[in-house]
């Protein structure tokens, strides 16, 4: 080859490079047929334009969602490890660790639909077909309380979706506002001798403020075994209850690990996607102040509904069949087993 080169010489090499462009036909491949194009051609833009014909529900991606995505995201879409989190993060924007989600972040619907269509599942890309992809967009959604179930999504419905961050974006206008700013000479006077810093980002501000000492932690503990003698001493003596099986608690606590996601128990437990679950055993349906219920479970606990152990295992063997319009996503366990020992968990926490 670099014998050839030498031969040519390089008026030879200017000419050809001088030469107009001319059509060459080499003889290969042939023009692609529409469906081919079609089968790349999947933009799908925020006015709904490109979206294909097809539609789909939140329950019939619930199923789909299962097989295909919870692995990585979650069955609730919250996320696993270090795959993210699609659903949650409401007015979290303006904190300082946001949680950015389709419901919470993404503008445009259409963004979801496009991603998904192309580049998921993770590993098998481009299997999905339109009625899936609309049925995921749809579980995503209903995840994150922007539509009901039920609401059947499809090209003809899709705008019918508000993304709460929809306003939350500007159009980029620095090449016409700000480039000729840049443009000129860099400014070099009156330049500081020396930079300094002088604040410190707070969300980097890990160290506590105050150190507890071991005096501080070792007070309560040394003033608390007399108070509960005393007041063992006062209040009369209650009925014994049947001790729950240790064993079958210890099975619950680990059956419970499918509901961490949403519900929380324990000293700190918080609302999140679902309510905290302390003292539900024999609580009044919807009784934690401040979780904002479905419309159906409100419904139920006006009629007065009571979660009894028997209630609670109707319920968790299929929350949608018990209480039809719950925001629950979760299928529902499918061993007695399982609804026994979770219930059996759950029994050991109180409400206080």
């Amino acid at each position: 080859m670099s014998k050839f080169l030498k031969s040519i010489s390089v008026g030879a090499v200017a000419t050809m490079l001088a030469m107009p462009a001319v059509a060459q036909t080499y003889g290969l491949g042939r023009a692609a047929l529409p469906e081919e194009i079609a089968a790349w051609n999947l933009d799908v833009h925020p006015d709904g334009t490109g979206l294909p014909e097809g539609q789909g529900d939140a329950i019939i991606g619930e199923e789909i969602f299962a097989a295909k995505c919870a692995a990585c995201h979650g069955d609730f879409a919250e996320g696993i490890d270090n795959w993210p989190k699609l659903a949650g993060g409401m007015d979290t924007l303006d904190h300082k660790d946001p949680l950015k989600t389709v419901g919470s972040y993404w503008p445009y619907l259409s963004t979801s639909f496009d991603y998904i269509r192309r580049s998921m599942p993770y590993g098998n890309a481009g299997t999905l077909t339109a009625d899936e992809t609309y049925a995921i967009v749809a579980y995503i959604l209903y995840s994150n309380d922007l539509i009901e179930d039920d609401f059947v999504l499809s090209k003809d419905t899709f705008l019918d979706v508000e993304m709460p961050n929809a306003d939350g974006f500007i159009l980029d206008d620095r090449v016409e506002t700000e480039v000729a700013i840049w443009s000129g000479e860099p400014c070099m006077t009156d330049c500081k001798d020396t930079v300094e810093v002088t604040m410190r980002a707070l969300v980097l501000d890990v160290t506590p403020e105050e150190e507890t000492t071991e005096a501080a932690v070792e007070a309560p503990a040394a003033t608390a075994e007399p108070a509960v003698v005393e007041a063992q001493e006062e209040t009369a003596p209650e009925p014994e209850v049947a001790a729950v099986d240790p064993a079958l608690i210890e099975d619950g606590e680990k059956v419970f690990r499918k509901c961490k996601a949403c519900h929380q128990v324990g000293d700190d437990a918080k609302n999140r996607s679902g309510p905290i679950l302390n003292g539900v055993i024999g609580a009044a349906a919807g009784h934690i102040d401040g979780f904002k219920y479905s419309k159906a479970l409100k419904t139920q606990a006006e009629e007065g509904l009571v979660w009894t152990d028997e209630t609670l295992a109707e319920f968790l063997a299929g929350p949608k069949k018990y209480i039809k319009g719950t925001k629950m996503g979760f299928a529902g366990l499918k061993k007695d087993s399982d609804i026994e020992a979770v219930i059996a968990y759950l029994s050991t926490f109180s409400g206080e």
